[in-house]
């Protein structure tokens, strides 16, 4: 007779969903291999609410062909503390109603952290997706979510080099890290053929668009620390409309640099800036971008498995393989920097860049197996 096992994976927030859609799709692809070891596998999709519009968060679900949420906990948003508390709270009455025996959370968000301290002090056992990433600034917010969670993980799945050697010298033993590659790239590859058979039709505002520009640079720019101040801003949406002159700027604006945007009398002349859009939109864009600019930390890797340039307007990343392998140029929050990497791109001088090792496309393969071994060994 089968034992029962269940697999409770979160997610809470935009860049969630693109790593957790393989590792569903991969668990569900492995059940019949798990029946064979003894085990009864049942999958859950835990959404925290973290991101809960229609933009943000329900279009990546139909975007990725992820199964609906078993349980949505609607926490919503709030600050980085009134909004970890209510997904501890939420989160507590579903592991105690549904009993998981191992709760899988995936990159730095609040929801990351909040679920797994949350899972530790029941004594479930957590698998961390994407562990190991370091910018060391322990100004971001992201970085105190990662290493706190890495801290407290009981399996840590590691996109690159880097996180192997980040983990080992914070002291992680080396048995409970594993390289696997990248998830992203899982996700962007399984849907790179849908964008490019026309399977997938983008929406008006980004089909026109780059229909109708024979080159064309895509933005996206929402972290605090460059948006939340006109001292920061001002400068930079002055670099991003020195590059619009030369090129069209596509712009999905987050809700926040919106906001901030109009508080700022920044009226985004010569940038085309739409509202948010899910991901085959995105990935429709940024495969036939002229060069990406981004903050985000997900472009940074998709850019680099696409070949595409990216002009990343950080201080520092915590993915140095797209910078030091890819196609990924850490241009700094100076304006003369990222106009001059700009011109470095445009001219045709881009830097060639490379694939990482293991992003093939089968990181969750390796991640379902790992994890139905460690069910396995537990039984």
């Amino acid at each position: 007779m089968s034992e029962k096992r269940l697999i409770a994976i979160v997610a809470g927030a935009r860049p969630n969903f693109m790593k957790v859609a393989p590792v569903v799709h991969a668990l569900h692809a492995g059940r019949e291999a798990a029946r064979s070891a003894g085990i009864d596998l049942r999958v859950s999709i835990v959404h925290t609410g973290q991101h809960y519009d229609e933009n943000m968060s329900d279009i990546f679900f139909r975007d990725l062909r992820i199964p609906k949420p078993d349980r949505h906990l609607e926490v919503g948003s709030g600050s980085h503390a009134s909004q970890t508390a209510r997904i501890m709270v939420a989160f507590e009455e579903a592991l105690l109603a549904d009993r998981p025996d191992l709760v899988v959370v995936v990159g730095d968000v609040n929801s990351t952290i909040a679920c797994a301290l949350t899972a530790r002090k029941l004594g479930v056992k957590v698998a961390h997706v994407e562990a190991g990433l370091r910018s060391f600034d322990a100004e971001m917010p992201e970085e105190i979510n990662r290493k706190l969670t890495d801290a407290i993980s009981d399996l840590l799945f590691v996109t690159e080099e880097s996180g192997i050697r980040n983990l080992r010298a914070e002291g992680v033993p080396a048995e409970r890290i594993f390289l696997v590659g990248n998830v992203m790239i899982d996700t962007l590859k399984r849907n790179l053929s849908r964008v490019e058979s026309g399977e997938f039709s983008p929406s008006p505002a980004v089909g026109e668009f780059c229909r109708g520009a024979r080159r064309y640079a895509a933005l996206t720019l929402h972290r605090p620390s460059n948006v939340d101040s006109p001292d920061t801003l001002l400068p930079l949406w002055g670099a991003i409309s020195e590059i619009a002159r030369r090129i069209p700027v596509l712009f999905p604006v987050h809700p926040r640099t919106r906001a901030k945007l109009q508080a700022f009398g920044i009226d985004g002349t010569g940038v085309t800036m739409i509202d948010p859009v899910g991901y085959l939109d995105m990935l429709y864009a940024v495969r036939g971008a002229a060069v990406v600019l981004t903050d985000s930390g997900g472009l940074q890797e998709e850019t680099t498995a696409l070949g595409v340039p990216c002009i990343t307007i950080r201080e520092n990343t915590e993915r140095p393989v797209t910078v030091e392998l890819g196609t990924n140029y850490l241009a700094g929050t100076k304006p003369e920097a990222i106009l001059s990497a700009a011109r470095e791109i445009l001219s045709g001088k881009a830097k060639r860049g490379a694939v990482p090792p293991l992003w093939d496309g089968e990181a969750a393969g390796r991640i379902a197996a790992i994890l139905l071994r460690s069910l396995g060994s537990a039984l």
